[in-house]
């Protein structure tokens, strides 16, 4: 439960308002969400659902998510928005490459999975 300890170590504002983010995203409709952080098309599927917040000290805070439009095949009840992990940087400071390899590596195992195992606390 790579995010749920990420979330439980942020700050209170920080993991309240990341959740707020993915609760607007989870609700809206699979069409109406068309990108990551950014609003630009995303070439990977695990970016499309990159949340994030700034939080004390200009630190940066950034949830990965992975959109799972057809979560019901997969054994999660229907569209789903699965919180992956998170990591944090400094203000301008650019996350290594080498955290985004490990955020695949979980995206892939994850995806490995048949039926998918959720926690839904």
């Amino acid at each position: 439960m790579p995010a749920r300890d990420f979330l439980d170590a942020c700050p209170d504002a920080v993991s309240a308002k990341l959740l707020a983010v993915v609760k607007a995203v989870a609700d809206a409709p699979p069409p109406a969400f068309s990108g990551g952080a950014s609003g630009k098309p995303c070439t990977e599927p695990w970016r499309e659902s990159m949340r994030s917040a700034d939080g004390p000290g200009r630190r940066h805070y950034r949830l990965f998510c992975l959109l799972e439009r057809d979560g019901a095949a997969l054994g999660l009840g229907g569209p789903s928005l699965v919180l992956l992990t998170g990591r944090t940087k400094a203000f301008r400071a650019v996350i290594p490459e080498s955290d985004y390899a490990k955020v695949r590596a979980l995206r892939d195992e994850y995806q490995r999975r048949r039926p998918r195992s959720v926690w839904a606390g």
